[in-house]
């Protein structure tokens, strides 16, 4: 009898140790495609641990963070999920993803501000894998013909001038400005609030501080540049801005890194920080995507293995230099010997901001903070009422949204 039992148990034991190392991790990838920097590290892990696979699902923006939450909610959540860090609170609220298991080494490497785009009241939830920052573009033939030496404006009241200079004097509008219901417009604004000190959600304690006087000097500049910015902001967000920068219909705009590929090669473009307001320095907005370990799958020590693969600074560096990204590492303190962006006055622009920028707030319904930021900045651009008001009233609001 107790050889019978030994030999059960033996067989169980085997049996375990079977279905223990032969995993699958189901891997969901929002944006529609497998990159090859993504692709390259899902194979060396594949490669180090036998028996486990990896269904990498890429699936469109539109729908993917729908899929994710909605698979988790139902009980068969994704292992791994690369979406906008923006997610990551209504995640975290509903207990369906972990915190991230970020060594020591990567948080002191990666760039000011980036780990706050994953904080959630001192809580990290997401590893940080894309990263963009923004600048000013400035079309210099437009800005010569108007009589204006095309250099870098340093405040807001520089920026003004030169675009008030264009639109006067030239057949085209000063600036570019985003006003659609868009999550952009948002962006957009919070390029400004940064560059002017400005807080949205204090990432260690979950507090709004929105309503401030940063943010009212920030809106009230977005109202004046609405009388030299391009007819009817409102119907416009920010990529739609690039057509009209490469038809030489405004004068500048405010962008990302990838902007110097979209342009046309005949445009005398010069790249810039966002200028300072009269309270801040100049800063940006941080807007990260990263990776989400979900609670359930029944392998998180496996899917925290790859998350940690996919966000090493070899691993960063590829994916960094193939997309054209602003660097999410100091690279220079891993070790790397003249990464691309050192030296280099273009990438210069996109890194000097970081210090003074901000993160995309975290918050439950981002849709509700979207609509926030997008009532403010409408009410500014149409008029409808006094920067006061806006501001007090998006304060209100916020705190709904949180």
């Amino acid at each position: 009898m107790k050889a019978r039992t030994l030999a059960l148990a033996a067989a169980l034991l085997g049996s375990s140790a079977l279905s223990a190392g032969a995993q699958e991790l189901h891997f969901i990838m929002c944006g529609g495609e497998v990159r090859e920097a993504d692709q390259a590290v899902v194979d060396a892990f594949i490669a180090e641990n036998d028996g486990v696979t990896v269904n990498l699902e890429a699936v469109p923006w539109g729908t993917c963070q729908d899929k994710s939450l909605t698979l988790a909610a139902a009980g068969d959540p994704p292992s791994v999920a690369y979406m906008g860090s923006r997610t990551l609170r209504q995640l975290a609220n509903n207990d369906l993803i972990v915190p991230a298991e970020i060594s020591a080494e990567s948080e002191s490497a990666y760039q000011p501000g980036i780990l706050n785009t994953v904080t959630i009241e001192g809580t990290k939830w997401g590893y940080p894998r894309a990263f963009s920052t923004k600048a000013l573009y400035i079309n210099c033939d437009l800005a010569e013909e108007a009589g204006v030496s095309c250099e870098a404006p340093a405040t807001w009241d520089d920026m003004y001038a030169m675009a008030s200079a264009i639109n006067d004097n030239t057949e085209a509008a000063g600036v570019g400005l985003a006003g659609k219901d868009f999550d952009n417009t948002m962006h957009q604004f919070l390029n400004y609030l940064y560059s002017n000190g400005g807080v949205v959600i204090d990432t260690a304690t979950g507090e709004n501080k929105l309503d401030s006087d940063q943010t009212r000097e920030a809106l009230e500049f977005y109202g004046k540049l609405v009388s030299v910015a391009q007819d009817g902001p409102t119907a416009w967000e920010r990529d739609q801005l690039k057509d009209l920068f490469n038809d030489g219909k405004i004068g500048m705009y405010i962008q990302g890194p990838w902007g110097r590929g979209q342009h046309n090669e005949d445009i005398n473009q010069l790249v810039v920080p966002v200028p300072a307001g009269p309270s801040g320095d100049s800063g940006t907005i941080l807007i990260t995507d990263s990776i989400a370990v979900f609670k359930g799958s029944g392998h998180e020590e496996l899917a925290h293995e790859l998350a940690q693969m996919l966000t090493t600074g070899e691993s960063q560096y590829a994916l960094d230099t193939e997309w054209g990204l602003t660097p999410i590492f100091q690279y220079e303190k891993l070790g790397f010997e003249n990464p691309y962006y050192v030296d280099d006055p273009f990438w210069e622009v996109f890194t000097g901001g970081i210090a003074a920028g901000g993160p995309e707030p975290l918050v439950e319904d981002f849709k509700s903070l979207q609509s926030v930021f997008t009532n403010m900045v409408q009410g500014i651009i149409l008029e409808d009422d006094s920067v006061e008001n806006l501001v007090t009233i998006a304060g209100e609001e916020l705190d709904d949204a949180l």
